[in-house]
């Protein structure tokens, strides 16, 4: 880039971010809603060959973006993407810090950290950008390519970082894209599509290894819900359509029809259940969501929620906030390979509960 160029760029970046400012504006998140459908036969539209000739078209939820050549410098934003890139061997110039499930204030998820030492990367270049993108701090990176397949940026969002670099944003809708698409979408961004199947492959096969040491967990059905210790009359519930839920029928379980046939909107990845439907819970084998052994006696205890079958015989994985395990709930190849132990041993352990 021409330094009078970037030197424009960067002051056009301060206006607009003053501007934004003043209005109030930005509202996307930074990292996925706290706390896949299964893609594999599914053709997603970042399908061009790595080997093809360039320009390489990505359509998204956006439009879609041009990449000409192959880029040398490749930034990533807010949840995940850089996971894929480095799990692909390479270094990003840039990427957002993860603002849950942290243990140590780097920014820097356990996996992450893991892969950046082995690939030699000892200063990485972490925007700390929890509070909203950091256009100059990308702008400085001065990257070829923003890989953003996992994300909830908003069309604002998307039209100014166009303005640094070709944007690969997410395939549909915020927070939604499957592991799978992630890889794909992120790899063709890169020019390493073939590398990037090769990838799910290996993940796959992994997958499919450790799983064979838990068959009773196919065919179990699962709810993914939250629920709040400060009020106890609504339930939040992640839906098929997030990354989480689907990632649960990789495994091989599946959602109960009570839950599904209350979903209006399938694009949703969250759905608000008031505790006086608790019933449409009655046909799970299993409960997943955030919180510890307080937030389970106090849901135990509670005349709605206690009547759940899952509540009340045990069949609950309660996620720890301040564990690592809390942001492998949306996967990618690097935080699965990390966790999927520890995650098929909790549970694989609720379902065990289920026949006592």
């Amino acid at each position: 880039m021409d330094p009078k160029q970037k030197l424009s760029l960067k002051t056009l970046f301060i206006s607009v971010v003053l501007i934004l400012a003043l209005v109030g504006c930005s509202s996307q998140q930074s990292s996925p809603p706290p706390a896949e459908n299964d893609p594999a036969n599914k053709e997603t539209s970042a399908s061009q060959d790595a080997n093809a000739e360039y320009p390489v078209v990505i359509k998204h939820a956006f439009g879609e973006t041009v990449i000409k050549s192959k880029p040398e410098r490749v930034a990533t934003i807010q949840w995940a993407n850089h996971d894929v890139v480095l799990a692909l061997g390479v270094v990003p110039v840039g990427f957002s810090a993860a603002n849950f499930g942290v243990q140590d204030g780097s920014g820097l998820l356990p996996w992450t950290a893991k892969k950046l030492e082995e690939l030699g990367a000892k200063d990485p270049n972490v925007f700390q950008d929890t509070d909203g993108l950091d256009f100059e701090a990308l702008s400085d990176a001065n990257p070829d390519v923003i890989l953003a397949a996992y994300s909830g940026i908003t069309q604002e969002d998307y039209d100014i970082l166009s303005k640094i670099a070709p944007v690969v944003a997410y395939p549909t809708a915020p927070w939604s894209t499957t592991w799978r698409e992630q890889v794909i979408f992120n790899a063709t961004g890169m020019g390493m599509k073939a590398q990037g199947e090769q990838l799910i492959k290996d993940t796959e096969d992994m997958i499919n290894e450790k799983l064979s040491n838990y068959p009773q967990i196919k065919g179990k059905k699962v709810v993914w819900v939250n629920f709040s210790a400060k009020d106890m009359s609504k339930l939040h519930l992640y839906t098929p359509a997030d990354s989480r839920v689907s990632f649960l029928h990789e495994l091989g379980m599946e959602y109960p029809e009570s839950i599904t046939k209350q979903i209006t909107d399938p694009a949703s990845y969250s759905l608000s259940l008031s505790a006086e439907n608790a019933e449409a819970l009655y046909d799970a084998d299993l409960l997943i969501g955030y919180g510890n052994d307080e937030l389970y006696e106090a849901v135990k205890a509670d005349p709605l929620l206690g009547k759940i079958p899952a509540i009340q015989r045990g069949s609950v994985v309660f996620i720890k906030s301040d564990t690592p395990l809390v942001a492998a709930g949306t996967p990618n190849p690097l935080s699965i390979s990390y966790t999927i132990d520890e995650y098929l041993e909790l549970i694989g352990g609720a379902i065990d509960k289920i026949n006592e």
